[in-house]
């Protein structure tokens, strides 16, 4: 698969078959993302992965601060408001996907659904936790999103579908006991892995792009 069609392939995968990614695709995946460019080759990630019983135990302490309304704390501060184009568009997804969902699953119990998705990371058999040190500046933020983005592109040559999402580390203390990561790394984001369950009506829903006019100005062409 070239790196165009792997762009246009993925997407955020909710609903995950129980099939596990093996290592061996798991390392190749994390081979492939780790030439990801850094400040200075500070390369500033570290990654930890958690799949079969390791994940399910992180999954059942999630599900169980969802039934007694534990609220999370993620190592970094969530936005507290968007600027009005972001948000129109955030708030414009949610109504298309609560759309399309409502045909079949109801409107009466669907948030509760999506809701539990989430905290069961959408079934999926493996995640990858995306830390950095916690002395680093915003500016390495950029380094973790090349190699989050690097890892869902290299997973897409292996035929894994991927889901990014602060959901999945929505309570990093129970991460960080179960990994054992040390308390100056924080756990940034969390991204998915496994094989999407394509009949599935959760990855039925495909978000929709600004154009290169709207988004990019071009100077001197």
């Amino acid at each position: 698969m070239n790196v165009i069609d792997a762009l246009n392939a993925r997407f955020t995968c909710r609903a995950f078959k129980s099939d596990p990614v093996s290592r061996e695709t798991m390392v190749q995946i994390l081979e492939a993302a780790n030439r990801a460019p850094s400040w200075g080759n500070t390369q500033p990630w570290d990654i930890y992965v958690a799949a079969g019983e390791v994940l399910g135990g992180i999954r059942t302490e999630f599900l169980a601060n969802l039934a007694d309304t534990i609220p999370g704390a993620t190592d970094l501060p969530l936005p507290q408001d968007w600027p009005t184009a972001l948000k129109d568009r955030y708030t414009s997804l949610g109504k298309a996907r609560y759309k399309l969902l409502s045909e079949e699953l109801g409107r009466d119990t669907l948030a509760q659904i999506i809701q539990e998705r989430n905290y069961r990371f959408f079934d999926a058999p493996a995640v990858v936790y995306l830390c950095m040190d916690r002395s680093l500046t915003p500016y390495s933020m950029f380094d973790l999103g090349a190699v989050s983005q690097s890892i869902m592109l290299a997973a897409q040559e292996y035929g894994v579908d991927s889901a990014p999402a602060i959901m999945l580390v929505l309570y990093p203390q129970i991460i960080r006991k179960t990994l054992a990561i040390p308390e100056d790394k924080a756990i940034v984001m969390g991204v998915a892995l496994g094989f999407a369950d394509a009949d599935n009506i959760h990855n039925r829903y495909r978000s929709e792009r600004r154009s290169v006019e709207e988004t990019a100005k071009l100077y001197g062409f």
